[in-house]
This record gives structure tokens, C-alpha cells and sequence, in this order.
């Protein structure tokens, strides 16, 4: 008994601690310091969250990278990526379609279409592509808006993030925020 008493004192005083005001402390500093990424990020806006992809298909919007989320594109409750090896013949199949129909979407755009615009990323739900990948749709996107390509490449800097340090990631482009970007400086005009 003189054991167990220690011991038990010892499991409820940790349980508490750990189970109770840790959760609750770190909790609270994150709604303090980061409220809106401390609450999913989300974009009142259009109804989604700047972390998760939106099937985007109309010729005046920036698209995404593919998703392989079940059922329907970027289901943030079937995240998952295709578990297709590299040389699958099923992903082959599925990249050259792609590259078709970005191809025919974007007859303007160089031949080379970037690797993001056609490979899923591991989650399936991934709102980034690269700077190259935007840039590769943006005279598609100007000349489907009636905007100056110009305008486009702007909206397309100045939606894009840089790491603090260049060996903690690239650059990279959410196209989520770049299409409000876009509708916002449509509806000023």
C-alpha cells in the first residue's frame, strides 16, 4: 500500500496535467497568437480553407494539382494519395491523359507541362502548385478574364510564398487564394 499510494497520486496528478491543462494552455496561446490558422484557416469567402485544393475546371480560373482523395476531389475525409508506383502503368496512363488535356486547355504554353500539374500530391488535397505551373496557365487564364497577361503575372507574384530560408522549402503558389485574388480584381473592375 505504501507503494501504491505514491504511485497513483503521481498517475492522476500527471493525467491532469497532460490530459487537461497542457491541452487547454497550448490551446488557448494558439487562438491568441494564431487565430485564423489555429481555426483551419478558413475563407469565409468562398466556404473552404486556404489548406485544402478546390477542383477548379472553368478556363478563367488557375487549376490545381490532381487529386486522388476517393470519391470526389479534394474530400478532406478521404485524403489519401494514389499509392501508384513510378512506373505503374496505370499513373502512366493517367499522366499522359493529363498532359493531353492541360495540352488542349493550354495550346498557347510551352510543350512542357510541369511535373505538379500532373502528379497528386501525397494527401490529395494540396492547394499549392509551383510558380512555373501558374505561370505555364497564365495566358489561358488572361486571355479567359480579358485581362492583360501582365495583370495576371502580378496577381500570380503576389500571391506567391517564399520560405524565410531557401533550404526550408520553394516557392510556391495556393491557387485557392489566387482565384479570390482574381475574382476580387475582376469585381473592382
Amino acid at each position: 500500500m505504501s507503494v501504491l499510494r505514491p504511485a497513483l497520486t503521481l498517475f492522476i496528478l500527471l493525467a491532469l496535467l497532460t490530459g487537461g491543462v497542457y491541452p487547454l494552455m497550448t490551446t488557448q496561446l494558439a487562438q491568441w497568437l494564431f487565430p485564423a490558422q489555429a481555426n483551419g484557416s478558413l475563407l469565409p469567402e468562398n466556404n473552404g480553407s486556404a489548406l485544402i485544393g478546390q477542383a477548379f475546371t472553368r478556363s478563367d480560373y488557375f487549376w490545381g494539382r490532381p487529386s486522388a482523395s476517393a470519391e470526389t476531389p479534394y474530400n478532406s475525409a478521404a485524403s489519401s494519395g494514389s499509392n501508384l508506383a513510378a512506373n505503374n502503368p496505370t499513373l502512366d496512363q493517367a499522366v499522359r491523359e493529363r498532359v493531353a488535356m492541360l495540352r488542349a486547355a493550354n495550346p498557347q504554353a510551352s510543350q512542357a507541362v510541369p511535373v505538379d500539374l500532373v502528379t497528386a500530391s501525397a494527401s490529395g488535397l494540396d492547394p499549392h502548385i509551383s510558380p512555373a505551373a501558374a505561370e505555364w496557365q497564365a495566358m489561358r487564364v488572361a486571355a479567359a478574364r480579358q485581362l492583360p497577361l501582365s495583370t495576371v503575372q502580378q496577381l500570380i507574384a503576389d500571391n506567391t510564398t517564399r520560405p524565410l530560408l531557401k533550404f526550408l522549402g520553394e516557392p510556391a503558389v495556393n491557387v485557392v487564394k489566387l482565384n479570390m485574388a482574381l475574382d476580387a480584381y475582376a469585381s473592382t473592375r
